[in-house]
């Protein structure tokens, strides 16, 4: 038996809710002031994966009780070892592996600190998430009858580990792309790097308004607290793969706008019959692609450090791909906002789209 762990925390305050119900009655601030002096804990034991070579693994959930907020505004050194203590932990519990969910895998160094702290390897999963980010950008926009080549792809985070490999990735086969981030001074390397890879001339931008209008196809992976994205300014018929937790698109998009297609980035079916016994609010056999990269890695048995650092190795990302599919991972059906897309919703934006 094959035995991982992963860390999860709160994204906002609402979610520690999900464990400690009582804190739906305390004000924000307190929850916070009250979490921060929990030590990590095991959260819930994960049974049942089996991989289509009948290798199987189990694992747990193990909570860093620090909200996304706390975890961009504490002090570096003390967010680091409040994730080192969750991966001891995880150690201890048996984990021979440990993946860092959500915004403990941006801290620092992106897991390179943590990985040295610990006797275990770790992963952010950033690799299998940024390609099945891509696989369901493409699904979606087949569906939507985009020709990703002929299109204007916009990534947003671009200079950040997910955001970049997807550049990286995208610009073998399109050519037209544009990257959006918080520095121009980052966003500028990496148009001058594209330029001299793969020939691509990119358009670069600190302020979105400027090329959301122009974007048919959006991959958002930005590591904000609120939603990035004026849905007023999205394109008519436009796909967005939104990868970001918290999202960088607001909920509110289904109620504005219908013709839009907006689809929740990184989510797979997992083999055999799982029991996370802790609900993130997911179907059955369902997990975040980073959740999966540190299973598959278990049931690979590649104990080793994956997908640390802000420069994602490209090899590596087709490595994770093709052992999902040796183990019967997949890209699970199109969802947003954390409901399954429907090919009739999709045939009615279509309509709508082509009708204006």
């Amino acid at each position: 038996m094959e035995k991982f762990g992963f860390i999860i925390h709160p994204l906002q305050v609402e979610d520690v809710a999900r464990k400690f119900p009582v804190c739906d009655f305390l004000p924000g601030g307190l929850v916070e002031s009250i979490i921060k002096l929990i030590p990590p804990f095991e959260v819930s034991k994960i049974t049942g994966v089996r991989s289509e070579l009948g290798i199987e693994a189990e694992g747990w959930f193990v909570g860093c009780p620090l909200t996304s907020r706390q975890i961009l505004e504490l002090p570096t050194e003390e967010v680091v070892e409040k994730i080192v203590a969750a991966g001891i932990k995880a150690q201890k519990l048996g984990a021979k592996i440990v993946g860092l969910g959500a915004f403990t895998s941006i801290v620092g160094d992106k897991g390179v600190t943590i990985a040295k702290e610990l006797d275990i390897p770790v992963t952010t999963g950033n690799s299998y998430t940024v390609a099945t980010a891509i696989e369901g950008t493409r699904l979606a926009c087949d569906m939507m009858g985009l020709e990703m080549k002929r299109s204007n792809i916009l990534i947003i985070g671009a200079t950040g580990s997910i955001g970049k490999a997807c550049v990286r990735l995208l610009a073998q086969d399109n050519k037209y792309l544009m990257l959006a981030a918080r520095r121009e001074e980052n966003l500028r390397r990496l148009a001058a790097k594209l330029k001299t890879e793969s020939g691509v001339e990119a358009l670069i931008t600190t302020n979105l308004e400027e090329l959301l209008p122009q974007a048919d196809i959006i991959i958002t992976a930005s590591s904000a607290i609120e939603s990035l994205i004026d849905i007023n300014l999205l394109k008519s018929g436009a796909v967005v793969c939104d990868v970001a937790r918290p999202r960088d698109v607001a909920r509110q998009i289904n109620l504005q706008r219908n013709d839009v297609l907006v689809i929740d980035g990184g989510i797979v079916e997992v083999p055999g019959q799982v029991k996370f016994n802790f609900d993130f609010g997911f179907p059955v056999n369902t997990a975040y692609a980073c959740m999966a990269e540190t299973m598959i890695l278990a049931l690979a048995k590649k104990y080793e450090n994956y997908s640390l650092g802000s420069e994602l190795d490209v090899e590596k990302i087709l490595t994770i791909s093709q052992l999902a599919t040796e183990h019967g991972f997949k890209l699970a059906s199109l969802r947003s906002m954390e409901r399954e897309i429907s090919l009739q919703e999709v045939s009615r934006m279509r309509r709508i789209v082509n009708s204006t």
